[in-house]
């Protein structure tokens, strides 16, 4: 036998192995996938039947915001004749006499069910739902954002959050939008140093995001930015880190949220 040949029958034998480890390999996902379906069936988010994600009826009866009824402002559901959250006493609550941001979009009012979606994605390691989130944001960023250059960057986890649920919902999420929406996700800011919101009023909100977030030492920050949360709540987070960009150099920002209260 020639040495070229070989050679050849090497190579051969190598791409034939590499077939067979790959059709094992799918089968062996394909076996796992169906055990745990069957051990732990696919629940809907919101209404835990099983069968699906989301079911359809749920997700019909979640609610998109209006951009008709929406503030112009603030992107508030149904601010567009009298706006409840951007006037000057609600925004002097967060500290500023103006909306630091360019432009404000939410996708869904954070009714009950947008709130459980989030709820199982983040805390209930849910995390296939990351798919039906962003695909209910990427929508709102007009191809204007894509042409001016824009990057995104997020709110990160605490890193006590991170510990407890594994992973940074906010670096997946905008990760996620950025990729299907074809731009860059930045990681521009540092875990806050706050503690947990959620049963925070609006007051209590601001002064607990007061200078907790910052941008990391070094890191280069995009005069355009879309900025993503996933609930916005009173805006205190979103503009804790609108100042922080601002300070490092961010001339155009824009926010973004999966649910606005």
């Amino acid at each position: 036998m020639l040495p070229h040949q070989a050679r050849i029958r090497v190579q051969s034998y190598d791409r034939t192995m590499d077939a067979h480890q790959n059709r094992f390999k799918a089968i062996a996902e394909l076996v796992g996938d169906v055990m745990a379906e069957t051990l732990w069936p696919t629940r809907c988010a919101v209404c835990d039947m099983p069968g699906q994600l989301l079911c359809e009826a749920c997700a019909r009866r979640l609610t998109a915001i209006d951009a008709c009824l929406a503030c112009p402002t603030c992107g508030a559901p149904f601010g567009r004749i009298q706006c409840t959250e951007c006037n000057t006493l609600m925004l002097r609550t967060l500290g500023h006499d103006r909306i630091p941001f360019d432009t404000m979009s939410f996708a869904l009012v954070a009714d009950h069910g947008a709130q459980r979606i989030v709820k199982a994605y983040k805390d209930q390691g849910e995390r296939r739902l990351v798919t039906q989130i962003a695909q209910r944001c990427v929508p709102l960023i007009g191809p204007d954002r894509c042409r001016e250059g824009c990057a995104i960057t997020f709110v990160p986890d605490s890193l006590d959050a991170q510990r407890r649920r594994g992973f940074d919902h906010g670096r997946e999420l905008a990760c996620r939008i950025a990729d299907e929406a074809g731009l860059d996700c930045l990681g521009l800011l540092m875990p806050p140093q706050s503690v947990d919101q959620r049963e925070l009023g609006r007051r209590q909100r601001s002064e607990n995001m007061a200078h907790a977030l910052h941008v990391a030492p070094g890191a280069p920050v995009p005069t355009h930015l879309i900025v993503f949360d996933d609930i916005c709540t009173t805006g205190s987070t979103l503009f804790a880190a609108a100042d922080a960009l601002a300070a490092a150099g961010a001339l155009h920002l824009h926010a973004l949220a999966f649910g606005r209260v």
